[in-house]
């Protein structure tokens, strides 16, 4: 199956640099392109597009208005969102909006070919490089005292939650897949595709990004973990 992609992007450079890449893919399409927001809402409205390749400051309507309207709609496409850092507070704007994930600029061709085609499968992408230096925009610092290997507050961040959820939680928020979080833990893909399902019911998020942004908002992994 042919994954249908529309890229958003102010730059026409940019644009028709993605577009070479893309179009390189035997499954991947690039149907579209949009200078601005506004158009790439319309766009998604009036053609099927399974990913939308979204840039967050365009001049008319931005990329986290785009998203949440896109998002907003009945059978809406995934959104990938590129970002650079001077951006981040954009892009958690956007991920709030429904984004399913995103990635820096500068990913390599493996990297953006591979979160295209998890984001069409239903899946949400957290970049691992990019997820720290985004999300401690949005955490409040550990204080000199506090030892800087600690990764979890003592604290119940996230009650709700089992022993066994706040680990796979943790592992989600490292960047860690099924597959790893399965052998970290010692337990089937399965398994682990269970604990995630669960998680998302009891905490009403939607998928993947949003346990990263909720642990690290919520303190239940810190920032500045190793």
């Amino acid at each position: 199956m042919t994954i249908r992609i529309l890229l958003v992007d102010d730059q026409e450079m940019v644009r028709r640099g993605f577009a070479m890449v893309l179009g390189a893919e035997p499954d991947l399409s690039v149907i579209g392109e949009a200078e601005d927001g506004d158009i790439a809402v319309d766009f998604v409205h009036d053609n099927e597009v399974d990913v939308v390749v979204m840039d967050v400051r365009m001049p008319r309507m931005s990329g986290v208005e785009a998203t949440r309207l896109i998002c907003g709609a009945e059978g809406a496409p995934g959104v990938l969102i590129l970002t650079t850092f001077d951006l981040d507070e954009y892009v958690y704007d956007a991920l709030r909006a429904g984004a399913s994930g995103f990635l820096l600029k500068d990913a390599g061709t493996a990297e953006l070919t591979s979160a295209i085609r998890h984001i069409s499968a239903g899946d949400a992408v957290v970049a691992p490089s990019a997820t720290r230096r985004l999300l401690e925009q949005f955490t409040v610092p550990s204080p000199p005292s506090e030892s800087a290997g600690t990764s979890r507050v003592e604290a119940p961040a996230l009650p709700a939650l089992t022993p066994r959820e706040v680990d796979v939680v943790h592992l989600v928020a490292k960047g860690l897949s099924n597959s790893e979080i399965a052998a970290e833990l010692f337990l089937t893909e399965g398994t682990v595709k269970t604990h995630i399902s669960n998680i998302l019911t009891k905490l009403d998020l939607r998928d993947r990004v949003q346990i990263v942004v909720t642990a690290f908002t919520s303190g239940l992994v810190r920032a500045d973990n190793d």
